[in-house]
C-alpha cells in the first residue's frame, strides 16, 4: 500500500497561482469594500467582476460544481486544498464562485429544481449575479427541528408560509431564499419538514430586523412569514423530504468550512510568529521565553493536526463517494474545527497584548468566530454524539463476567497458544 502526502504537480501550479493572486489582488478587497454579498454596489462589482473573469480563465471558477454547471467538478481533497488558500480573504470564495450558503442553495437546485427554477435561480446565482439565502433556524428552537413552528399549509393554488426564522446568512441581499419549514407535524421527525423556494419581496415576507456577531453588524437576519403565498412547484424535493435536501449541502460544505477555518489559523499563527520574533522584553524577545515557545508549538501542532484529519476525511469522501460512510469523520472534522480557531486566535491575541485585543487586529473576531464555527449546521454537542455513535459500532459487548481484556485472562490464553 503506498501513501503520498504531495499534492499532483499540474496542480500545484494552479495552487501556487491562487496563493500568490489572493496576496495580491483580492485580499486588499477586504479593506476597501463593504459585502461581498452585495451584488447591487456598483463599486464592489467594478472591483470583483475583473478578478473573477481571472480565475475563469484560469478554469478554477465554481470548481466544486460538474461541468455541466460551468465547474471543474473536482473531489474534496482538491476542493480542500483550494480553500484552504482562499479561505484567507472574505472575498476569496466570492471571487472563485465557491461562496456560502449560494454554493449549497447551488447544489440544492441543481440536485431538485425544475427547469424554469434553475433558469430564473441557478444559473444567475451561479454567475454571482444575485446571491440566496438559507432559512432554517428558528428564535425559539435554534437549529432542532423538532420544534420548528414555521408551517406551510396547502391552499388551492399552491401553500401557505406563516412563522419566523432567526440568524439567515445574507438575508438584506438575497434574491430568493430556500426555507426549511413543517408540512406535517403529526409525521415522524425525518418526514415533518419540506424545502421551499421563497422568492425577495413576496408578500408577508419581510426582515424584522439585521443582526450579526462581532464586527458582522448586520449580516445575519430574523425573518418573518406571514401568509406568504408560494406556488405549488416552489417545493425543492417531495413534501416531508426537507432533510434529504439539505443533506446535499452540509457534508461537503463543512470540509470546505473547515479549510477555510485553517486558513483563518494560519494567518493568526503567522501574525503570532511574527509578533515574538519582534516585540523585546525584560531584556530578551519573547520568542525567547519558555512559555511563549510552548504556545507557538502547541499553536503549530493544533493546526497540522487538524489539517490532516480534514484532507483525509476529504480523501474519504472522494473515495466512498457517499457521505453517510463518512459522518463519523465529518463530524470530528465539525467538532475540531472551532477548538483550533479558538485556541491558535486567543494565543495570538494575548501575545499581542492590548493591541490584540483591540480593533486594529482581527483576534477577538476570530475568536467570536470560533463560537460561530461551533454552532453553525449544528451545535458541536450534536456532532460529538455522531461520533460516538459511529465509533461504538465498532465495537461488541462482553456477556463475561470480567471484560475480554482482564489480565488473569489474557494470560491465561496466551499460556494455552504458547504452553512450552
Amino acid at each position: 500500500m503506498a501513501w503520498d502526502f504531495e499534492t499532483d504537480p499540474a496542480f500545484q501550479k494552479d495552487l501556487d497561482w491562487v496563493e500568490a493572486f489572493i496576496k495580491a489582488e483580492v485580499l486588499p478587497l477586504d479593506h476597501v469594500l463593504g459585502s461581498p454579498y452585495d451584488v447591487a454596489d456598483p463599486k464592489r462589482n467594478a472591483l470583483v467582476r475583473p478578478l473573477q473573469a481571472k480565475v475563469k480563465a484560469r478554469n478554477l471558477w465554481g470548481c466544486h460544481l460538474g461541468p455541466e454547471l460551468g465547474g471543474q467538478g473536482y473531489g474534496q481533497v482538491k476542493l480542500a486544498l483550494l480553500n484552504e488558500i482562499i479561505g484567507r480573504s472574505a472575498y476569496g470564495p466570492t471571487v472563485f464562485g465557491c461562496q456560502a450558503p449560494d454554493s449549497g442553495n447551488a447544489e440544492i437546485l441543481a440536485h431538485y429544481g425544475t427547469p424554469a427554477q434553475k433558469t430564473q435561480y441557478l444559473q444567475p446565482l451561479l454567475d454571482n449575479e444575485i446571491v440566496s439565502c438559507f432559512a432554517m433556524t428558528e428564535p425559539q428552537g435554534g437549529a432542532d427541528p423538532g420544534v420548528f413552528t414555521t408551517t406551510a399549509t396547502r391552499t388551492s393554488d399552491g401553500w401557505r408560509i406563516d412563522g419566523e426564522k432567526w440568524f439567515a446568512s445574507n438575508a438584506r441581499y438575497a434574491a430568493f431564499f430556500i426555507v426549511m419549514v413543517v408540512t406535517n407535524a403529526e409525521l415522524p421527525l425525518a418526514k415533518r419538514c419540506s424545502m421551499f423556494i421563497v422568492p425577495a419581496g413576496t408578500p408577508g415576507l419581510s426582515i424584522v430586523r439585521n443582526a450579526g456577531y462581532g464586527d458582522h453588524t448586520d449580516s445575519h437576519a430574523y425573518l418573518r412569514f406571514e401568509n406568504v403565498r408560494v406556488a405549488k412547484d416552489a417545493m425543492l424535493g417531495d413534501e416531508g423530504g426537507g432533510f434529504l435536501v439539505s443533506q446535499v449541502r452540509l457534508g461537503g460544505g463543512r470540509i470546505h468550512h473547515a479549510m477555510r477555518t485553517i486558513a483563518h489559523a494560519k494567518a493568526a499563527f503567522d501574525a503570532m510568529c511574527e509578533r515574538v520574533l519582534s516585540r523585546r522584553t525584560k531584556g530578551e524577545v519573547l520568542a525567547d521565553k519558555q512559555t511563549v515557545q510552548e504556545k507557538i508549538a502547541e499553536s503549530w501542532i493544533q493546526i497540522e493536526q487538524f489539517r490532516l484529519l480534514v484532507l483525509r476525511t476529504a480523501w474519504l469522501i472522494d473515495k466512498h463517494q457517499d457521505y453517510k460512510k463518512v459522518l463519523k469523520d465529518i463530524a470530528a472534522v465539525k467538532v475540531a474545527m472551532p477548538k483550533v480557531l479558538h485556541d491558535v486566535a486567543g494565543r495570538a491575541l494575548h501575545l499581542h497584548g492590548s493591541i490584540g485585543l483591540s480593533r486594529e487586529m482581527p483576534f477577538a473576531q476570530q475568536v467570536i468566530d470560533s463560537y460561530f464555527l461551533g454552532l453553525a449546521d449544528g451545535p458541536t454537542e450534536v456532532h460529538l454524539v455522531t461520533v460516538a455513535k459511529q465509533v461504538l459500532r465498532g465495537y461488541k459487548p462482553t456477556n463475561e463476567l470480567f471484560p475480554s481484556y482482564h489480565l488473569p485472562r489474557v494470560v491465561a490464553q496466551a499460556r494455552e497458544l504458547y504452553p512450552d
